[in-house]
């Protein structure tokens, strides 16, 4: 129990620094710093920096099937209102595995295979909130062909990088997830029926006002 308590110590320490640092300009020393023990303890858990990126990636993939199993869990709105928070706040917890993906790739070669999968099972989960919204009579009929395909793959864009384009622009973390739920909601709004702008107004509005400062 000791010995997996300090692996989990290395990991998360091993997170923040590539958050805040970047993955290519942390070194084992500063991670065996960052965890309280000596470089030669770190190396008996974990060889290299390599070996710790693909343990962390082993609890990223724990997390993200969490996330895609909360799929339609509330037949309304909510339920993708909730999953967007999901989502944000696993993106901020690992902005490194996403403003580094480059980096994270070459190192460990399973995670680009695991962020194919998991970025096609994303935007497929949010196109098919479209056809079943459709047919609850909340969002409107296509106007056009593929227009939901485009819209859900607009909205898997804002979700993934909208952390990363705040760190670029200056942000520090923790940051606020209001603003990118208002964006997304702001796509799907002209899209709504009647019913579903009643829906939206009883649902989401309100967690916006008491988010409101």
């Amino acid at each position: 129990m000791a010995e997996l308590n300090t692996k989990q110590k290395i990991l998360h320490a091993s997170v923040q620094l590539f958050n805040e640092y970047g993955l290519a300009n942390v070194r084992l020393q500063q991670i065996a710093t960052e965890t309280g023990i000596s470089v030669g303890n770190l190396a008996y858990h974990f060889r290299n920096k390599e070996a710790i990126l693909c343990a962390i990636h082993e609890e990223l993939r724990e997390e993200v099937a969490e996330i895609l199993s909360t799929y339609r869990i509330f037949p309304n709105l909510l339920d993708f209102d909730n999953q967007v928070s999901k989502y944000f706040y696993f993106i901020e917890k690992y902005a490194f595995y996403y403003v580094d993906s480059v980096e994270v790739d070459r190192t460990c070669p399973e995670m680009a295979s695991f962020r194919r999968q998991h970025i096609s099972k994303m935007i497929s989960q949010i196109r098919k909130r479209f056809d079943f919204n459709i047919s609850r009579g909340v969002i409107r009929k296509e106007a056009r062909p593929g227009l939901y395909d485009t819209l859900a793959q607009s909205i898997w864009m804002l979700i993934a990088f909208w952390v990363p384009q705040s760190l670029v622009r200056g942000e520090r973390l923790p940051l606020k997830q209001e603003a990118l739920k208002e964006t997304i909601w702001n796509l799907v709004y002209p899209h709504l029926t009647q019913e579903g702008i009643a829906e939206f107004e009883q649902l989401i509005v309100p967690l916006f006002d008491e988010a409101a400062p």
